[in-house]
């Protein structure tokens, strides 16, 4: 924890006084702590207590007699946020954006990890719209910290309660001690589709929206990697800065890009949905419509699975990916030893929920050694962590 910066959020809970001991535990551990108050938050502990633990000031508002409290500075200057506790009306505000205090702004602009640590009465935490809350929160990428069991503010015995410090101290000292264990490592992601253009204005392409491979790439950085991402025209942008981005449009641009990319790599993770063809000629005007036909003819494109396949160095690897409609796992199986992966990732457009653009994918991990792991249908942030975690058993367990 030495040397990390850390917001510590607090929200209006009776276990806001666990804050206190929070703030020493971090500030002891030699952590940099700011921290952030909802106004009823502060009805359960003095801001000055924690701005004297801290040694920095107390911030309440976005807005405060002295200054304009910059909540997007303090979203990048963070190595963790930190919302403890986290009350069901402040769970609700951020699963669904609703800005309207210093901790929501500050969430809304955060590009680090958040720990979210719950506190409310049993009935509270059982309540659907509390579980949905959650759920939504967890498949945005953000870390719920486990509520206690026992005596509740309410006088009711059962789960609810805010984790103690020591066990949110301990929560994160454990994930930053397994966050970096791609350190050093330089790795490109390919994500996105290809636009193949057929004049100034029409394009051969697909619906791919690229939003697999953009958390493939966070999530590798998350775990300390140095990421390339070379992304076809797409709107999605990484969460972490920290990922170099080459924005490419045709499969041409992104073969080059690829290619020089990976000669110093560590390793490939090939999600990109390449177009397989494009026109042997590209209209210098729009074309217009004259006749009932139009015919036009096509040429492939770079291979650049194969390519890089053939390429690939003994201490290099490479994880392809293969959408399918039908004979899934054979035709991924095929594709993993033409193509020379060393894994494979399949998905298919039979399961409801995979695929392009949507939020949420189930996929197959195929190996070369005829091993294989399923997956049930997770938010593609939870495959990305499933897909980085198979490369850290696969090269680096060691």
């Amino acid at each position: 924890m030495k040397g990390k910066k850390i917001i510590l959020a607090i929200s209006g809970s009776i276990a806001a006084y666990k804050a206190a001991f929070l703030t020493r535990l971090f500030v002891k551990a030699g952590a940099e702590v700011q921290v952030l108050m909802t106004p009823a938050a502060t009805n359960f502990i003095a801001p000055l207590s924690l701005s004297v633990l801290s040694k920095k000031e107390v911030y309440t508002d976005v807005i405060s007699d002295k200054s304009w409290n910059n909540h997007v500075e303090l979203g990048l200057w963070a190595d963790a946020l930190v919302v403890a506790p986290a009350t069901a009306n402040t769970l609700a505000k951020l699963a669904h954006g609703i800005c309207d205090n210093i901790i929501a702004a500050t969430y809304l602009s955060a590009k680090c990890p958040v720990f979210v640590a719950p506190a409310m009465d049993l009935d509270m935490w059982k309540h659907p719209a509390t579980i949905e809350n959650i759920n939504r929160l967890r498949d945005f990428g953000n870390q719920i910290i486990p509520v206690g069991f026992g005596e509740l503010a309410s006088g009711l015995t059962g789960d609810g309660r805010m984790a103690e410090p020591e066990d949110i101290f301990t929560f994160l000292e454990n994930y930053f001690s397994k966050s970096q264990r791609l350190r050093g490592k330089k790795i490109l992601v390919t994500a996105g589709p290809t636009y193949e253009p057929i004049d100034p204005v029409r394009f051969i392409g697909n619906h791919s929206s690229g939003k697999m491979g953009v958390a493939i790439a966070d999530c590798l950085a998350t775990q300390g990697a140095e990421v390339t991402l070379v992304l076809g025209p797409s709107k999605i942008n990484p969460a972490e800065n920290s990922v170099k981005v080459i924005r490419v449009n045709t499969a041409e641009e992104m073969y080059r890009a690829a290619e020089e990319g990976f000669q110093t790599c560590d390793g490939a993770i090939l999600a990109a949905a390449v177009a397989d063809y494009r026109p042997k000629e590209i209209a210098v005007q729009k074309i217009k419509k004259k006749s009932e036909d139009l015919v036009i003819a096509l040429e492939k494109t770079p291979d650049i699975a194969a390519s890089l396949g053939d390429l690939k160095r003994k201490n290099q690897f490479i994880v392809g990916f293969a959408l399918e409609t039908n004979d899934e796992a054979a035709n991924a199986k095929e594709k993993l030893e033409k193509k020379n992966f060393d894994f494979i990732v399949l998905n298919s457009l039979q399961n409801e929920g995979a695929g392009f653009n949507h939020d949420t994918n189930k996929i197959s991990i195929f190996h070369k050694n005829n091993k294989a792991r399923h997956f049930e249908l997770k938010s593609k942030h939870e495959v990305a962590k499933d897909i980085v975690e198979e490369i850290i058993r696969t090269f680096y367990k060691n």
